[in-house]
């Protein structure tokens, strides 16, 4: 009886966590270079059951043998086992200002282990001086005429400088270089991810890899490019496949809740009503 309280519970709460993750994804539908997160659940270990019994043997001197015949497996619930943002590409949407760029994946190699092809993201700096990365290309000036993120993070150049402007008025090129009428004026940082599920999400936007950083896009011959000024990669997450998938979890979870009352109900009679002595 108490397993079927732990089994219950735990789909419930797996289900909580599926929801507000499908939540903040719906939060962000509209958020430029958004990648949703996707969950994934898993089972707890199955328990065997067996009953302890035994078997008489037909003999002159009668014989007990231990016998534990099967009852079947039991389960013991679920957990959400982990999160990955999905990175697919996103639509691009025209905005007009020139301080906007998008990154379009045109040639990306496929990594051999996990199958899945690779992606390119611009180059940042954040406040504690690591170098982060980011699909959102909604960039502008701050007041010492550097480039920065609407955050506030610093937009990098290919050899990891911060890119200073004396004007909004510049050209971006398919490659990321810019301009300020017709001089070359410094180069948009693209670096590229082998295997984009080694980069731990963080806030913003931004993702970060645990240990060094990404090389460089350019200096690879097979990953091709293109950069598009005036415009911003949008959100992939898929409004209308998220709310089909929280009503799901929520009539999962309310499934779940059902049959933790029905429990509940169970262990209640037999606390009051079959142990009663009349």
């Amino acid at each position: 009886m108490f397993r079927g309280f732990y089994t219950a519970a735990s789909g419930m709460i797996a289900q909580q966590r599926r929801t507000e993750i499908l939540s903040n994804n719906m939060s962000n539908a509209n958020t430029p270079g958004y990648k949703a997160d996707q969950s994934s659940l898993r089972a707890f270990p199955e328990m065997l059951l067996q009953r302890m019994d035994k078997v008489s043997v037909p003999a002159r001197k009668k014989l007990n043998l231990p016998f534990e015949p099967r009852i079947g497996a039991l389960n013991t619930g679920v957990y959400v086992q982990e999160t990955m943002p999905n990175f697919t590409q996103g639509d691009l949407r025209e905005t007009g200002l020139k301080t906007d760029a998008a990154l379009f994946d045109v040639n990306m190699p496929v990594n051999e282990d996990t199958g899945q092809r690779g992606m390119v993201f611009f180059k940042i700096q954040a406040q504690d001086g690591i170098q982060r990365y980011t699909r959102n290309g909604n960039f502008t000036l701050d007041a010492a005429g550097f480039m920065t993120t609407a955050s506030g993070h610093y937009v990098l150049d290919p050899a990891g400088n911060r890119i200073q402007l004396t004007s909004e008025h510049i050209a971006i090129d398919e490659n990321g270089q810019i301009t300020e009428d017709g001089t070359p004026a410094g180069r948009i940082g693209v670096a590229f991810a082998e295997n984009p599920n080694l980069l731990i999400k963080e806030g913003d936007g931004l993702f970060r890899l645990e240990n060094g950083e990404l090389p460089d896009a350019a200096a690879r011959n097979d990953v091709q490019f293109r950069m598009q000024q005036g415009f911003l990669e949008g959100s992939n997450t898929d409004a209308a496949r998220t709310m089909t998938d929280m009503m799901s979890a929520y009539r999962t979870f309310e499934a779940n809740q059902k049959v933790l009352t029905a429990y509940d109900r169970s262990m209640e009679k037999a606390a009051n009503e079959v142990g009663r002595v009349n």
